[in-house]
């Protein structure tokens, strides 16, 4: 097997949930390296702005709208990616948040949440392998949360599909190690995203989002919630040749929460 030092040439990555978050954070990286990016999202208009915006001087941009759940939809996206040039790299940051317990949780609204998180992840790294096992290798990164291994309370099906994610990728990277297609995935603390605005203004009273945020981003001992590029640098890196010999591993990219758990931070 030859190592790949790389990516030389016209080569492909396919960003799922690129429209926004870290997803769109890690398709503009992605660009920034020279890939040719499809960006797949479930919101067509949301889609169209996100090629609009990443399609500067010389980019090759792409779009693809649908429910990457679904095989069909999956595979089109996949086959997107791998049309024009080698699919060296696939990001899968689809992801959904909901909220409760076990017993508040009904069976449709745990089907959804693993449905999205996980069964995507599923079909598209089953599409993805053999595209890049046909041109000797590629990099898959999934995006899952610190939650796959500490969680909140109430959020029963977010938090298992998170690990579940963990789970799926080190099969993965196992299973194809030996062609050259590694597989890892970044978990990160609270990041300032549409997902988590989404619950500040759910979780705070009106007008007081920004005071639940600080306060989210003071339970990290950086003292901060985390901008989309942080996480987006991590992916690039888990992607690139540059981390040839890594596989089936987890960085962790939470401002140090999970090594302070438990642990009272100072004012």
């Amino acid at each position: 097997m030859v190592r790949i030092t790389s990516y030389e040439g016209r080569w492909a990555a396919v960003v799922a949930g690129g429209s926004s978050g870290i997803g769109y954070a890690s398709a503009k990286r992605l660009v920034e390296a020279g890939a040719e990016v499809v960006v797949g999202g479930l919101d067509e208009r949301e889609v169209s702005w996100a090629v609009e915006s990443l399609a500067g001087e010389g980019a090759v941009v792409h779009g693809f709208s649908g429910d990457l759940s679904q095989p069909d939809e999956a595979e089109q996206l996949v086959q997107l990616g791998a049309r024009d040039a080698p699919l060296r790299v696939l990001v899968n940051s689809v992801g959904i948040q909901r909220y409760g317990t076990a017993e508040g949780t009904s069976v449709q609204l745990w089907d959804e949440v693993q449905r999205v998180n996980v069964r995507t992840a599923f079909l598209l790294a089953k599409f993805a392998v053999p595209e890049m096992r046909s041109v000797g290798g590629g990099a898959i990164v999934n995006v899952a949360s610190v939650q796959a291994f500490a969680t909140q309370a109430s959020v029963v099906a977010y938090s298992a599909s998170k690990a579940a994610l963990v789970g799926l990728t080190r099969a993965l990277a196992v299973d194809h190690a030996r062609e050259n297609i590694r597989v890892n995935v970044v978990c990160p603390g609270s990041v300032r995203t549409p997902m988590l605005e989404a619950a500040a203004a759910l979780f705070a009273p009106t007008g007081e989002a920004d005071q639940l945020m600080a306060k989210w981003g003071a339970m990290h001992p950086m003292g901060r919630v985390a901008d989309a590029d942080e996480v987006a640098e991590a992916v690039w890196f888990l992607a690139s040749p540059q981390s040839s010999f890594i596989t089936g591993s987890e960085l962790m990219v939470d401002g140090g929460l999970l090594a302070a758990i438990g642990v009272p931070l100072e004012d």
